[in-house]
C-alpha cells in the first residue's frame, strides 16, 4: 500500500487538455493539407473559426479553449523552452 499523498492540480489538467486540443487541431490541419501554424495563428489573431478545419471536429475543439489563456500558455512555453 502506498502511503504517499497524491497532489491534485486543476492547473496541470487544464494545461494538459489545452495541449491535447491544440495537438488534435494541428494534426487535423496537417491531414487536410493546410499549414497548421499559419492557420492556428490566423485563428488566434482573428478569433475567426474558419481558419480551422471541421475535419475531426477540430473547429469545435479549438473553440473550447479560451484564446487569452492559450496565448498566455504559448508565451510561457516559449519563454521557458529549454530552461526546465
Amino acid at each position: 500500500m502506498n502511503d504517499r499523498t497524491r497532489e491534485f492540480s486543476i492547473y496541470k489538467d487544464e494545461n494538459t487538455q489545452m495541449r491535447e486540443v491544440l495537438t488534435d487541431v494541428y494534426n487535423a490541419l496537417v491531414e487536410k493539407g493546410y499549414n497548421p501554424i499559419n492557420q492556428i495563428v490566423g485563428y488566434i489573431l482573428s478569433e475567426d473559426p474558419t481558419y480551422i478545419t471541421t475535419h475531426n471536429n477540430a473547429r469545435s475543439l479549438i473553440r473550447k479553449i479560451d484564446r487569452d489563456e492559450l496565448l498566455q500558455e504559448l508565451v510561457k512555453s516559449y519563454l521557458n523552452d529549454g530552461k526546465e
